[in-house]
């Protein structure tokens, strides 16, 4: 089997990135809430319709007619390979209201395996079996349901969760073949203009909703012929067989992603955070926010501007960014900032207390005090000129021994 990257199998955005498309669906957003609204009166009567109708052809005919009012559309493809005898429907997952679709052409029933029990259970077509005692206790009681005379077909999921239904199927559970031993597969493809089928973190209801807001929603349903397990084949090789049958029928790819995978892979997603510094100093507010809002280059100009601030916490955010664009290196940007230090106002750069600070560093320190300001206005421009390269030369010596000292360099690296 091929696998394919879950990224592509899942929808992490609910609206498109197309412009025009956005556009479009801004236009129509008012549009959608009114039908969303109608469709939801209109839901409940749909409801309590299929609630009173005894289980016939005539109830499944009116309840689908109801349900293409609601925006669910509903194509059938080889009706006749239906097999009446066959007692599990095979099928991918798409939707949460995948198994009302399928109900809706004939009848089969749909164990609900997790989630809510009761009236919620029963009110989503779903049948409610004892899961607390076990995978092994659901298969028997599921087993013993389909050699029973009488009971409508059983309709199972053996993604065993949802996709986009455009680049692969997850891998197929094994247990779901090892109830009977001919099955029949479904093949289910959903279209939806202008908005995703669904999200990772989207619950059935809100689904629901957003089902009612989208213009519709069309379900194509085409039944494959009966598999049946050949002798010596263990469960897990007729899984991978069926898998490999619905990904072609779907021209999708059958790949090795579990659900399991797909849990990690959103759980990954959720916590792919930048790295900022958790220290409060002046502009750490704002690179935190620009290192999280900004692309990959800059973010690693983000970076570094924190490593300048490391060294010179009092030179404005946007003066580091700057000169980082411009140099693309921190030494580099140091140096400037220390060298233009003088033409900067010094509310802007704080060189007072900057200075004051270096002088309580070192005094703490072995190295010698350091005075990068000048006791007395040179008289000629020689001395003016010797006594800002003094300064420059003090304060760059300083720079960099903070630079060394936060990021535990080795003298030797540093030159």
């Amino acid at each position: 089997m091929e696998t394919r990257g879950a990224e592509d199998m899942f929808d992490f955005r609910r609206f498109p990135k197309d412009a025009l498309v956005l556009l479009l669906l801004t236009v129509y957003f008012p549009v959608g809430i009114c039908l969303m609204l109608i469709r939801i009166f209109i839901g409940v009567h749909v409801f309590l319709v299929s609630c009173a109708l005894p289980e016939s052809f005539v109830r499944r005919f009116i309840v689908r007619v109801m349900c293409s009012v609601l925006g669910m559309h509903v194509r059938q493809k080889n009706p006749r390979s239906r097999d009446k005898n066959t007692k599990l429907y095979i099928c991918n997952h798409v939707t949460e209201f995948d198994h009302n679709v399928i109900n809706l052409l004939t009848p089969c029933s749909t164990p609900q395996l997790e989630g809510s029990t009761g009236f919620v259970c029963w009110a989503r077509g779903f049948m409610e079996i004892h899961s607390a005692s076990g995978q092994g206790a659901i298969g028997e009681s599921l087993q013993r349901y389909c050699s029973t005379e009488g009971t409508p077909p059983l309709l199972l999921f053996p993604e065993e969760d949802t996709t986009n239904g455009r680049a692969g199927l997850l891998k197929f559970s094994s247990w779901p073949f090892s109830l009977t031993d001919s099955i029949q597969p479904v093949a289910l493809r959903v279209t939806r203009p202008l908005i995703a089928l669904s999200t990772p973190d989207s619950s059935w209801l809100m689904e629901l909703l957003w089902t009612f807001f989208a213009p519709c929603t069309v379900y194509h349903v085409s039944w494959l012929p009966t598999v049946s397990r050949q002798d010596g084949e263990s469960t897990q090789e007729f899984a991978n067989k069926v898998q490999e049958l619905l990904a072609c029928e779907l021209g999708l790819v059958a790949t090795k992603i579990t659900k399991a995978d797909k849990a990690e892979h959103i759980k990954r997603k959720r916590h792919i955070v930048p790295q900022t510094s958790t220290a409060v100093r002046p502009g750490s507010i704002g690179l935190g926010f620009m290192v999280q809002s900004l692309g990959t280059d800059d973010h690693r100009i983000a970076k570094m501007a924190q490593q300048v601030m490391d060294v010179l916490p009092h030179v404005p955010l946007n003066v580091i960014t700057k000169d980082l664009a411009k140099t693309n290196c921190v030494d580099t940007t140091i140096t400037n900032l220390l060298e233009n230090k003088e033409e900067m106002p010094m509310e802007a750069t704080g060189t007072s207390a900057y200075g004051s600070s270096m002088n309580s560093s070192y005094s703490s320190g072995s190295a010698p005090t350091l005075k990068p300001a000048a006791k007395s206005f040179g008289k000629s421009p020689t001395d003016r000129h010797l006594s800002l390269q003094e300064r420059k030369e003090a304060l760059y010596n300083f720079a960099r021994r903070r630079y060394i000292e936060k990021h535990g360099l080795d003298q030797e690296d540093s030159h």
